[in-house]
């Protein structure tokens, strides 16, 4: 079949659609295509996160378990020092209980060391030398032993009155010593381990008229 010959009319409408066809260019659409996929994979900016709840409540309970773990440490160490104040209390009162457990039976020992000294201080010249120095070796014996238990004579005389350790019977004027110096010993004071068992009964100086 013949082909029909092409009109005017035909060539102008052929030489429209190539020039249109022409201004298409492939590279602008490639183009404009992977800017498209470069924004959509574009990273979000820094400082933004995406929403999940998950890692919210993970990140709560994370830091409801180190609060709980804090407060247990304390409550160690406070109970940790607690008991080792009373350790310490139960040491001291054992210690002081130890040092201190014959104070009853000292006192009630006192009496005899005493009479003692009163008796060795009343011999006269008739009494023999075996008499007195048996006297003097029983109240010696006496002192040592409680020596070796921490008893220890509380005998101020010629020094400052001082009332934690002495108590004063009477004050007598006297110009050869200081006011409140302890002049005469009438009964011996004793220490338990540094403790007062008995005050020394003393006379005390004061300024004469």
């Amino acid at each position: 079949m013949a082909k029909d010959p092409q009109t005017p009319l035909d060539d102008e409408l052929s030489r429209q659609q190539g020039e249109a066809d022409a201004q298409v260019e492939p590279e602008s659409v490639e183009g404009e295509l992977e800017e498209a996929i470069e924004s959509a994979e574009q990273p979000q900016e820094e400082g933004e996160t995406p929403d999940n709840p998950e890692a919210e409540v993970l990140a709560a309970k994370v830091e409801e378990l180190e609060q709980s773990l804090a407060d247990a440490k304390d409550q160690s160490l406070r109970a940790a020092a607690e008991a080792q104040n009373v350790r310490r209390r139960a040491e001291q009162e054992a210690e002081k209980a130890r040092k201190f457990a014959l104070e009853k039976f000292v006192k009630e020992l006192l009496p005899v060391i005493d009479s003692l000294e009163k008796a060795l201080d009343a011999m006269g010249e008739d009494a023999t030398e075996a008499h007195r120095e048996g006297v003097s070796m029983t109240l010696k014996m006496q002192l040592d032993v409680l020596g070796k238990f921490g008893v220890e004579a509380v005998d101020p005389t010629g020094e400052p009155f001082d009332p934690q350790y002495h108590e004063a019977v009477t004050m007598v004027p006297n110009a050869e010593l200081d006011p409140n110096s302890v002049m005469e010993v009438i009964q011996k004071g004793y220490l338990l381990n540094g403790r007062l068992v008995r005050p020394a009964m003393v006379v005390v100086s004061q300024a004469a008229e």
